[in-house]
Formats: structure tokens, C-alpha cells, sequence
């Protein structure tokens, strides 16, 4: 029965290949007329796809970008943190099934098509919910939160963020007359580093529950109102949307996001959760691999299309070993060892995993296999930033005023660096101590509040980003439409 399954699979797959790839156009064009045009150019085309060569074997070709509507997917959105894990597992759904995923800003911005994979950030601030109805179930990507930190800053680099001072004032067009000193901007930089770990928590409870509206920063469940604000970064600063001044001491009815509600068919709770990390692992990256093409046989509408069991890991292996397909973050240079982070900020991301681990571990969760796995990998990330804390703590991880340091670990380096210099010059310890701290206080009470530059700055690069969002997604659909027109002719 199997087997008859799988020669069929394999023939409605050639067939599609054969006859309809690039067939879709970003216009929706679907006539009859264009279809058989698409027919006839598609047969001069020499595309294959991932080939299961039998016994284990198999070789890895690109997957069919433009797909026919006609297909009735059991559809998957990969959900993470932004980073650049999620493309590690979508590039594994394509591979196992021969289909393309599509970005949320590509749905957004380039209007609905038939993709069975859907890549997102959504709920955070860098995403947005712009595949409509299309997802029928949830796999959410975790990464470890210390390495999100940097990567999601990375990726902002790459996209137009800026990452050092003097490209940071140029978004702003020379608007403010009066920049503030680079301590500021490293002080503004750790401040959102800070609640952006806030955001990685807040991430995972959105999906566990279900769409649970909550607050970022105290957790609690929350209203409607209040939760549209914090959906707004750029247009309400964080201190004018705290829990206390939107809802206050009012009852709080458990509400949940629409979208969860009413646009995904199998609910917005994970089916499985994902580590980009384990994928990448020698030992443990077929396994992973494994749970990937499990979670696409959930439903016959998707396990039609996945490739042999015997070829799973064969996939594996062409994607991570032999870098086939396209590049991820393992092709990335290995910027996260451009920053070290101070013991503050490492604690604070130590208590948000302490948080997560006590939540999903408690008897209300760990009977569910996706919590008992959120539980494993941060149990597992956490080892790793208690390691780095210990060498922060020993001196042996030596920290510069460039790194993410946090606020308190950046006042005691003023204070200390102030101290030497006055030692030098007086020989007197005690007094250094005494004047150093001094001056800092009378510093911090004429230092000049350079809040609504910074407020400006976020906006003007949350900007840059959307920008740069639709530019790229309407880069890609002028790709594809010159494929589509290059075989029409």
C-alpha cells in the first residue's frame, strides 16, 4: 500500500514538475489559456526535482516556486524569534516535499499564493500576519536567547540597521542638530537588548497558549486595548503602555489573538518545536530532520507529497553537510562572538529562561511533548550562558565599553575608569573612589535627556526596515516573473 502510495506520489509530482512549474504568476493570472501556454514552454525545461535514489540515497534539486492553486496543502507556518534559524527548517520542508516556502512579508506585499510553507516573526515587532487564513497548523523554531540577541541584530545589519553610531545618525538626515555622545547610543543599544529578551519569552508564551494575549514585560494576562499598543513599538514608547497605566488594577478577562481564533484551522498552539541549533548537529541533525517530516505526515494532504522515509536522512544530509540549497545561517560569518554580553545582561537572560523552564515544566504542562521540549532545549541553552557567566565572573571572558552591558555594569565602568584617572593623579584611593562617584552623580543631573532623539532614531530605522522588507519581497516577485516569462517565450 505503501509503496503504490509512493509511486503515486512520485508521479503527480512529476507530472506537476513537468507541466507547471513557474506556471503562477504574482498577477493570478489562472485562465486556461495561460495554463496551456505554461504547457507548452514547460516542456523545453530541464528542472528536476529532489530525486529519491533508493536505498537512503537520494540528490537535492531547487523546489517549484510557483505553485498551482489548484492543490489543497495542509499548510505549515514555521514561527521564531527573528533570526535566521527558520530558513534552516523550511529549506528541510521544501527538500522533503519539493515545495516552496514563502515569507510573511512576501504574502504581505506580493498578495496570497499557494504556498504550503509560510516562514514568520509574527508576533513580534519585525513581523507581521500577512498570509491571511492560509496556515492550518504552527511549528515554532527556538533558538538559544543569547544567540538570538545577536543574530536578530545581525540580521537588522543586513537589512539597514544600524549598527555602529556614525550609521545610526545618517538615518536620521541630519534632523537633530545635536547628536548625543556614543555612551548614549551603547547605553540605548543595551536598554533594547534588554527588552528584547523581555520579547524572546513573551514570544514562546504567545505561541504555547495559543494566541494568549499578554503583557511583554510583567507577563500578565491582558486586554485587547492594551495588547494593539504593544503591538505598536514605534508609535508608543514603552513607558507610555506599562501594564500599570493601560490596564491598572481591572479584572482581565483571558483573551486571544483573532488570528488565532479564526485563521489558522488547527489552532496557533505548536505541533512541534524545532532546534536550528540540533538541526545543524552532526549527531543529533537527523533526528531532527525526522520530527520535521513527521510533523508534514500529520495529514495526508501534506504526507502525499513527502519523500521516502529511507531518503529523510539523505535530505539531511545534502542540506547540512553538503550545503545544497540556499544559505543559512551556518553560511553566516560568526558574528556572535563580535559581542560579549556583561553578567547583568546574562543574568537577566538567565531569568527569563528560569521563568520558562518553572512555567512548562509545571504539572499543567509537562504532560505535552512540545512543552517537555520547550523545556529541553532551554534547560540546554541555559548550561551554555551559565558557563559564560562563570567566565565573565573569573575575568577570563574580558569585557570592552563596545559590548552589551547593561546599564548598571555600564555605570560602574564610568565610575572605575574616572577612579584610575584620578588616582593617578592624587595617589590617594580613598579620595578617588569619593570624587569619582561624585562627579558621576552631578554628571547623570546635568546630562542632557537625549530621549526623543532615540525615540526618532527607533522609528526612523523601523521604517527602513518595512522598506527594506517590501523592496526585497518585490525583488523576488520580479525574479520569478522573469523566469516565468524567460520559458514563455
Amino acid at each position: 500500500m505503501f509503496k503504490d502510495k509512493a509511486i503515486i506520489r512520485v508521479s503527480l509530482l512529476s507530472v506537476f514538475a513537468y507541466l507547471l512549474y513557474y506556471s503562477y504568476s504574482y498577477e493570478n493570472e489562472t485562465s486556461q489559456d495561460y495554463f496551456k501556454s505554461n504547457l507548452l514552454a514547460s516542456r523545453n525545461t530541464d528542472r528536476s526535482l529532489t530525486i529519491d535514489l533508493g536505498n537512503g540515497l537520494c540528490e537535492w534539486q531547487p523546489p517549484i516556486y510557483d505553485i498551482p492553486e489548484e492543490i489543497d496543502f495542509y499548510k505549515t507556518a514555521i514561527v521564531g524569534f527573528p533570526s535566521g534559524d527558520k530558513r534552516m527548517i523550511f529549506v528541510q520542508m521544501e527538500a522533503l516535499t519539493n515545495w516552496a516556502a514563502k515569507d510573511e512579508w512576501d504574502f504581505e506585499f506580493l498578495g496570497m499564493t499557494n504556498n504550503p510553507f509560510i516562514k514568520a516573526n509574527y508576533p513580534h515587532h519585525e513581523g507581521i500576519w500577512g498570509w491571511e487564513d492560509a496556515a492550518d497548523q504552527i511549528v515554532m523554531m527556538i533558538r538559544n536567547i543569547r544567540r538570538s540577541m545577536v543574530e536578530y541584530h545581525d540580521i537588522l545589519w543586513d537589512i539597514g540597521y544600524a549598527k555602529t553610531w556614525d550609521q545610526a545618525n545618517m538615518f536620521l538626515d541630519n534632523l537633530y542638530s545635536e547628536r548625543p555622545p556614543l555612551e548614549d547610543f551603547l547605553a540605548w543599544r543595551d536598554l533594547r537588548v534588554i527588552d528584547e529578551v523581555h520579547w524572546y519569552g513573551w514570544f514562546i508564551d504567545y505561541w504555547m497558549e495559543a494566541g494568549l494575549l499578554r503583557d511583554i514585560f510583567t507577563h500578565k494576562i491582558t486586554t485587547q486595548e492594551h495588547w494593539n499598543l504593544l503591538m505598536m513599538p514605534t508609535v508608543y514608547p514603552k513607558s507610555s503602555v506599562t501594564y500599570e497605566k493601560i490596564v491598572g488594577d481591572q479584572v482581565v478577562t483571558p483573551t486571544y489573538d483573532p488570528h488565532c481564533v479564526e485563521d489558522v484551522s488547527g489552532g496557533c498552539e505548536p505541533v512541534a518545536v524545532i532546534s536550528a541549533e540540533k538541526l545543524a548537529d552532526y549527531n543529533e541533525g537527523p533526528a531532527e530532520t525526522r520530527k520535521i517530516a513527521q510533523v508534514l505526515m500529520n495529514n495526508e494532504k501534506m504526507a502525499q507529497w513527502v519523500i521516502s522515509e529511507d531518503a529523510w536522512h539523505c535530505v539531511w544530509e545534502e542540506l547540512i553537510v553538503n550545503r545544497k540549497g540556499l544559505k543559512t545561517f551556518l553560511e553566516r560569518p560568526h558574528t556572535e562572538e563580535e559581542y560579549n554580553f556583561s553578567a547583568e545582561m546574562l543574568e537577566e537572560m538567565l531569568h527569563e529562561l528560569d521563568r520558562l523552564i518553572a512555567k512548562y515544566g509545571s504539572e499543567e504542562w509537562n504532560t505535552k511533548a512540545t512543552a517537555n521540549r520547550v523545556v529541553e532545549l532551554l534547560i540546554w541553552h541555559r548550561g551554555l550562558i551559565q558557563t559564560e557567566l562563570d567566565e565573565v565572573n573569573a575575568g577570563t571572558r574580558v569585557l570592552t565599553d563596545n559590548d552589551i552591558l547593561g546599564p548598571k555594569e555600564r555605570l560602574q565602568r564610568k565610575v572605575k575608569k574616572l577612579e584610575d584617572e584620578i588616582f593617578k593623579k592624587t595617589g590617594d584611593k580613598e579620595t578617588a573612589q569619593a570624587d569619582a562617584r561624585h562627579l558621576v552623580r552631578r554628571h547623570s543631573k546635568e546630562k542632557k535627556d537625549y530621549t526623543e532623539y532615540f525615540e526618532a532614531l527607533n522609528k526612523a530605522l523601523h521604517k527602513r526596515r518595512r522598506e527594506k522588507n517590501k523592496e526585497e519581497s518585490l525583488e523576488r516577485g520580479e525574479i520569478l516573473k522573469r523566469r516565468l516569462s524567460k520559458r514563455l517565450k
